[in-house]
């Protein structure tokens, strides 16, 4: 039996961008090293937006690659991958909600478990926060400029 994974990290933003654009933008997955730049490549099986048979390979900067899994996916709202690294298993939860009349709250979370999550989970939490922290304005940019280019307000967005 596996012990839980507990939260080793939670980002929360506000974009200016309707909860069906964000979304359509997060779920885009393969178009992330835009704004995170710490992700080199993103590949998903199936191709196309992130959905609940999704799984993907992320390649870091510095080529090291990540296989994740979506384990749970809400359309329009929220997926999970999780995935292993060394012995941990993490989690990554995204979430987008309303926040105003034009606007949405995005949430990231890392979940963490397995044996010594207690430290290198610090650790890993560490760097994964400092790669949302920069990333996140990137995203918040990128979202403002595509919500005023009438082609990316097309439904084929991105």
């Amino acid at each position: 039996m596996t012990s839980p994974m507990r939260q080793l990290l939670t980002r929360r933003c506000t974009v200016d961008a309707a909860p069906a654009f964000a979304w359509r933008h997060l779920a885009a997955a393969e178009q992330w090293p835009s704004w995170a730049h710490h992700l080199r490549k993103v590949e998903l099986t199936p191709a196309g937006p992130v959905g609940e048979n999704t799984q993907a390979v992320l390649t870091l900067t510095n080529r090291t690659r990540a296989k994740v899994a979506v384990t749970d996916f809400v359309d329009g709202h929220r997926f999970r991958w999780d995935g292993t690294f060394l012995w941990l298993r993490l989690g990554y939860d995204h979430r987008v909600e309303p926040a105003d009349a034009h606007g949405s709250e995005v949430t990231f979370r890392v979940l963490g478990g397995g044996i010594g999550i207690s430290t290198l989970g610090r650790l890993f939490a560490r760097i994964h926060a400092r790669n949302l922290d920069l990333g996140i304005p990137r995203l918040q940019n990128e979202l403002a400029d595509l919500r005023h280019d009438p082609k990316a307000n097309s439904e084929s967005h991105p």
